[in-house]
């Protein structure tokens, strides 16, 4: 899956493996090594955290990031010891003393400055290449046209072994959220990496709480074990076993026979769950949130009007508590409610059911002629979601055919979507990869996000204005009063129907006693082992 394709990732609704975490510091003893907890994840695609999209969970634990961010939005530090600026356009990041790769060699500024350089290279093609974008001469080495005219970041400059500093394209008062645990590709490589990633890979050296203990294999279970040098805080756990699933519902059926200790699962499972695993399921806040997108060059859907009346006609409480079992969160804002500063409610009535309303809008806007289809990927645990939106469609709308139409897979899906090639609503989301309103609102509705396909392409030059505004704003307070002030902006033009806010949903067996998290994920280096 491309970077690009994220925002239509099933990874709340269901193939929920794949989610970040971040380390906040050891609470537990140390379980036994000779029986490590073992941890269902997605299928793994690659080490290389610049250019992976299914290896979250792994990567997260053999890495460390330059920051964290805690439950309250706090920026706090994990492998570097400072992140600084006085303009929020050039950033002094200073790294802690004593940090090493899994093989003893110091985790140097060259590292970041080189891997960072690597990954933005256009060329390279590493998938999360993108995360750098906002550094100064990311566009030299990305052309729209042609070949790059530089093969490094102009914005990046080493000072001493722990000290670089990062010129931004524009001020960001942000910047120290975006180098938490999501951003992958900002991960420092070893030297010895770059000089033959395939042979690295098979063998991969991080500098996180655990190492790998035999390499890794796409299908085969994984061993972690605990570094021993590890210059933060030490994990709970002596060793833990990654498994590689390939859906959650396997990973379920094994986690209730007593063979997986952790497993993610999807919402529509959560009423089963509870009456599987009691206190053992975990419901817990993330940073995503689902949509409905359009082609907005169908004229079928080109008025506002027809869109506006497409929210008003679901139902989105009964939605969720018939097929979530009440485990996410109806929409009324443009990002997911456990973003610092989500503006709960700012989408209005547009996001209350009121099928009255809605029919009556719709009339306004000259009705509906034909089928509509209601998009979606086919044996991905959706069906009952989307029957369930498209009979509410045609029952609150008077539209006389309205179609739940499963692609027959997610190549099918993203193919059609990419293409603005469907005719009806299709099913989006976006998950951030950093706990701010910013990242959902440049990817999804600025000409040049990653999910913005999935918003029918949507942009507005006074939305790029007040993000930028907000970007640049002298504190976090003014800062989240101009994403609702972008927020407000686009649900004018309402080119995308919130919703769901996500909870990340997750069972355990009686070894585990609690789930450390941040953003909803699960804490791998933090898990506290019941005695």
């Amino acid at each position: 899956m491309h970077s690009k394709a994220r925002l239509l990732a099933a990874a709340s609704a269901v193939v929920a493996l794949t989610l970040t975490g971040c380390s906040a510091g050891a609470t537990d003893d140390s379980a036994d090594t000779s029986d490590p907890i073992r941890f269902a994840v997605e299928q793994p695609d690659s080490m290389i955290p610049g250019n992976q999209f299914s290896s979250y969970v792994i990567l997260e634990s053999i890495f460390a990031p330059l920051t964290q961010v805690d439950e309250d939005g706090e920026v706090s530090f994990v492998a570097a010891e400072s992140v600084e600026s006085d303009d929020a356009l050039t950033w002094t990041i200073t790294l802690r003393d004593g940090w090493t790769f899994h093989d003893g060699e110091p985790v140097t500024a060259q590292d970041y400055v080189d891997t960072w350089n690597y990954a933005a290279y256009g060329p390279n093609a590493w998938v999360n290449g993108p995360q750098l974008a906002n550094v100064a001469g990311y566009a030299d080495l990305n052309p729209a046209e042609g070949e790059p005219v530089a093969t490094e970041l102009s914005g990046l400059s080493v000072v001493d072994d722990r000290t670089f500093t990062v010129e931004l394209s524009a001020p960001d008062r942000q910047y120290p959220l975006q180098l938490g645990i999501g951003q992958t590709g900002l991960y420092p490589l070893p030297s010895e990496a770059l000089d033959d990633l395939e042979a690295w890979e098979q063998a991969p050296i991080g500098n996180g709480p655990f190492e790998l203990a035999d390499g890794w294999s796409e299908s085969d279970p994984i061993e972690a074990v605990a570094y021993g040098d590890y210059a933060g805080d030490a994990p709970t756990l002596d060793a833990v076993t990654f498994v590689p699933y390939l859906d959650t519902a396997t990973a379920y059926t094994d986690a209730l026979a007593g063979d997986i200790d952790i497993a993610a699962i999807a919402p529509g499972q959560a009423v089963q769950a509870r009456n599987d695993f009691g206190d053992n399921v975990y419901e817990l806040d993330a940073p995503g949130v689902d949509f409905l997108g359009f082609t907005l060059s169908d004229p079928r859907f080109s008025d506002v009007r027809v869109r506006q009346a497409i929210s008003m006609a679901i139902d989105r409480e009964a939605i969720n508590d018939a097929v979530f079992g009440g485990s996410q969160v109806p929409a009324s804002s443009l990002t997911a409610p456990s973003m610092p500063g989500d503006p709960e409610g700012v989408c209005g009535e547009y996001c209350e059911f009121d099928p009255d309303a809605a029919k009556a809008l719709l009339e306004e806007a000259g009705g509906f002629d034909g089928e509509m289809k209601v998009h979606f990927v086919a044996n991905w645990g959706q069906e009952d979601y989307f029957e369930a939106i498209a009979n509410q469609l045609r029952q609150n709308l008077g539209i006389e055919a309205v179609v739940a139409s499963p692609s027959a897979d997610f190549a099918a899906f993203t193919e059609l979507v990419q293409n603005a090639t469907t005719d009806g609503p299709f099913r989006a989301r976006w998950g951030a990869l950093y706990p701010s309103q910013q990242n959902t609102l440049t990817a999804v509705f600025t000409a040049t996000g990653e999910g913005n396909f999935g918003a029918g392409g949507y942009s507005s030059p006074e939305v790029d204005e007040l993000l930028r505004q907000a970007n640049a704003a002298d504190t976090l307070d003014e800062s989240l009063a101009g994403y609702v002030a972008a927020q407000e902006r686009i649900l004018q033009d309402f080119p995308t129907v919130p919703m769901f806010g996500n909870r990340y949903l997750y069972v355990t067996s009686d070894r585990i006693a609690e789930l450390h998290t941040n953003a909803g994920a699960v804490d791998t280096a933090n898990i506290a082992v019941a005695d």
